[in-house]
């Protein structure tokens, strides 16, 4: 489970909510544009785009949950259970990619979703696991600049791009259903709506936000891509940063998880691990993880760029309380 959007103000702005039932040994890591890249089938990379997100440090290179370069592209992989598959064999035409590698090959080198687009056409994702402990996970991909949103499914009848118009995604079914499903809501409106249930006189809204009833609340990935649509196109943000941030975490509140809300089929509680937005115009990344609702952030452009080591910043998770009448605190 997870959901992710892409919204603009002033800047532009990319995030996710991360539903899992535990943590992944997530941290903020920013790649340097010299920290080398060596591909499974692919060839190295040793120069590219440096890069921010949340990652898992397991391995030689950060595993991205969601990243954006500093070009301001960006990209999220999402569960896609019982619809991902990845070829077992190579395309010898095709560049051949793991998924576990395709975060870092496309924020490495594009710096536009045009040129995503370009290269995803031309990339063809191999069944090859990071490892015998980390496997292939099912996924499918958010992929947003400034400009649009792209979707990536990977399914046994193909490869499928598609242009994302709300630019916003969640899990199964692929993507096509999702964009039919919200024809159902077509009827929903943030004003007042209008008396079409018949003729008769006198009906007359009794408060705010009728026309919004029959939104979704619950927590299937349809009725969370619906929601979390509706919220952001009707989004009434100032444009600045702050306001932008305010308005990107309520819309993915609002579809967060609460521990216990959700169990998983061997009984364990899924839950919203991290809500995260990058400001992608100006590489700052802001999250909040489940026990600390505060807003943390690190600067992509605060780091020096130029370098070869992978700088990492654990996750903040403490609970953490500003109070304001309190000696010392």
């Amino acid at each position: 489970m997870c959901t992710s959007i892409a919204m603009a103000g002033d800047d532009f702005y990319f995030g996710r909510n991360m539903d899992w039932n535990g943590g992944f040994s997530e941290r903020v890591v920013i790649t340097p544009r010299r920290y080398p890249f060596d591909f499974r089938k692919a060839p190295p990379m040793h120069s590219h785009y440096a890069m921010i997100g949340m990652g898992m440090m397991d391995c030689p290179y950060p595993l991205y949950a969601e990243a954006s370069n500093e070009k301001g592209l960006c990209m999220a992989g999402l569960n896609f259970p019982q619809n991902a598959w990845y070829s077992p064999q190579p395309d010898p035409v095709k560049q051949n990619i793991s998924p576990f590698e395709l975060i870092l090959w496309v924020l490495g080198q594009c710096a536009t979703l045009g040129e995503a687009r370009c290269l995803l056409e031309n990339t063809h994702l191999l069944a090859i696991p990071y490892s015998a402990q980390v496997g292939l996970s099912p996924l499918h991909w958010h992929i947003a600049d400034r400009t649009g949103s792209l979707v990536l499914e990977s399914t046994k009848d193909g490869t499928h791009i598609y242009e994302n118009p709300l630019g916003v995604m969640t899990n199964n079914p692929p993507f096509p259903f999702q964009l039919q499903n919200v024809c159902q809501y077509m009827n929903l409106t943030p004003g007042t709506p209008c008396n079409c249930f018949s003729t008769i006189g006198g009906l007359e809204p009794f408060g705010y936000g009728l026309g919004s009833v029959g939104l979704p609340g619950d927590f299937s990935p349809a009725s969370r891509f619906v929601k979390a649509a509706y919220l952001a196109v009707n989004s009434a943000c100032q444009g600045d940063e702050d306001s932008c941030l305010a308005q990107f975490f309520h819309v993915l509140g609002s579809v967060a998880m609460v521990r216990g809300s959700v169990l998983m089929p061997d009984g364990q509680c899924e839950m919203t691990l991290y809500t995260c937005c990058v400001n992608a115009s100006r590489g700052r990344y802001y999250y909040t993880s489940y026990q600390n609702g505060g807003l943390t952030g690190v600067d992509l452009f605060a780091e020096d760029l130029d370098g070869q080591k992978l700088i990492e910043y654990p996750m903040e998770k403490k609970t953490s309380v500003k109070w304001q009448n309190r000696r010392g605190a």
